[in-house]
């Protein structure tokens, strides 16, 4: 049984929510935050990446970074200005990007639920990213960007959204810079209780993307009761992180494609040894066009990689997946690549850059390899989290993007 509350979002006025608006914190880098900010004293990233504002030579993780960020939502409180809704919402966020659109509710979730796997996780986080997020969290005493969660969709919620975007004026409906479109309207008291009910009788959500959002939220919970000893009740706010939540059905995972530097031997030596596993023939295709396929590219040209009778995957649902026999069967036992997540000589490419971004980075010596794949399912995503499993690394990218900045959870 799912928990999902409304809260009282603390945003922009409509008229700035353009400037407020931006990328999510961990999409980007110092450099490419500080770009992004540039000229712009109202951008969301100057809290959620205040570093940006301080010499190259200071710590991110340092306690005067977030001290700035706190500094920094209070400075945009006033002079943005940012309001703070006098009732208790949900919200509906709307996403368009070419011909996707997704719509999901903006609203709080339990910590509890989190912590007792009634929301479900499919990726393992890192301390230190868990580490910036809870003292971010617990500084400002806000959460500033949304979970992406998901689920299997209910037909009475549904209706609620579309009875929302049908009969309310929008607060907001900005397009980024990007061409991704963002609207988000206050749905009306009358569903709530409906949301409510129908939450209730979910057995799991799904963390789509923001583990370490997510992660970092419970740990500031358990900051924040400790500080609230002798008073705390399980009410407070900081029980609860926000989260978009979306109809499974409407969503689309992009690939997660890979580029290896070296190959530390010849490309002669790298195909006989890739030939154990995979049969190799040249093709024009850039992408795979179904599963247990893999592109690769390499001396300008493409290739499709498919598993021979040598390759027996495990029995588990992550095993099965593309980037498991990749990594299992390739970038393993040929290239010596053991851990994706630490090793130097593998990076990973976001779908949404595309294999123009493969060939640019072999063709410019960057890269010796680059692999294409198959994208993951949000089916599979959700079965590895029912199982129990941990999503290979680097499988899933989530587009479009939410925005951080139009709403924010403050604790």
């Amino acid at each position: 049984m799912a928990v999902i509350r409304p809260f009282k979002a603390v945003r922009p006025i409509p008229e700035v929510s353009h400037l407020v608006a931006s990328v999510p914190y961990d999409v980007v880098n110092r450099e490419e935050a500080a770009e992004q900010a540039k000229d712009n004293p109202l951008n969301f990233l100057r809290v959620t990446r205040s570093e940006i504002e301080m010499d190259l030579i200071t710590d991110p993780y340092s306690e005067e970074v977030y001290k700035k960020a706190k500094e920094n939502f209070e400075r945009l409180k006033k002079e943005a200005p940012l309001i703070q809704d006098e009732t208790a919402n949900f919200y509906v966020y709307k996403l368009v990007m070419d011909e996707q659109e997704q719509v999901g509710i903006a609203a709080t979730f339990s910590v509890v639920d989190y912590d007792n796997d009634v929301i479900m996780k499919h990726e393992k986080t890192r301390k230190v990213k868990e580490d910036d997020r809870t003292n971010h969290i617990v500084t400002t005493e806000a959460q500033t960007g949304a979970v992406f969660l998901t689920y299997r969709g209910v037909e009475e919620i549904n209706d609620a959204v579309n009875q929302t975007m049908e009969n309310t004026e929008p607060i907001y409906d900005i397009t980024a810079d990007d061409g991704v479109k963002h609207t988000v309207w206050i749905m009306p008291d009358d569903f709530k209780d409906i949301i409510v009910f129908e939450i209730e009788k979910v057995k799991n959500l799904y963390i789509a993307d923001g583990h370490h959002r997510a992660a970092s939220a419970s740990r500031a919970q358990k900051v924040k009761k400790e500080q609230n000893v002798g008073h705390h009740t399980g009410d407070e706010e900081y029980n609860f992180f926000m989260a978009v939540l979306f109809p499974a059905e409407q969503l689309k995972i992009l690939p997660y494609n890979r580029v290896v530097h070296d190959l530390k031997m010849s490309d002669e030596e790298f195909f006989d040894k890739i030939k154990e596993y995979f049969t190799i023939e040249e093709t024009f295709d850039k992408s795979p066009k179904e599963r247990r396929s893999i592109c690769m590219y390499i001396n300008s040209k493409w290739y499709t990689l498919t598993p021979n009778e040598n390759v027996q995957p495990g029995s588990s649902v992550g095993e099965q997946l593309d980037v498991s026999l990749l990594q299992n069967f390739l970038l393993r036992p040929v290239l010596g690549i053991e851990d994706v997540r630490t090793d130097d000589n593998i990076d990973f490419i976001g779908g949404i850059r595309g294999t123009k971004e493969l060939e640019k980075l072999v063709d410019t010596g960057s890269a010796r390899a680059a692999f294409s794949m198959y994208p993951v399912t949000v089916e599979d995503l959700m079965n590895i989290s029912d199982a129990g499993e941990i999503m290979p690394p680097k499988s899933t990218w989530f587009e479009p993007k939410l925005r951080d900045g139009l709403l924010v959870h403050t604790i």
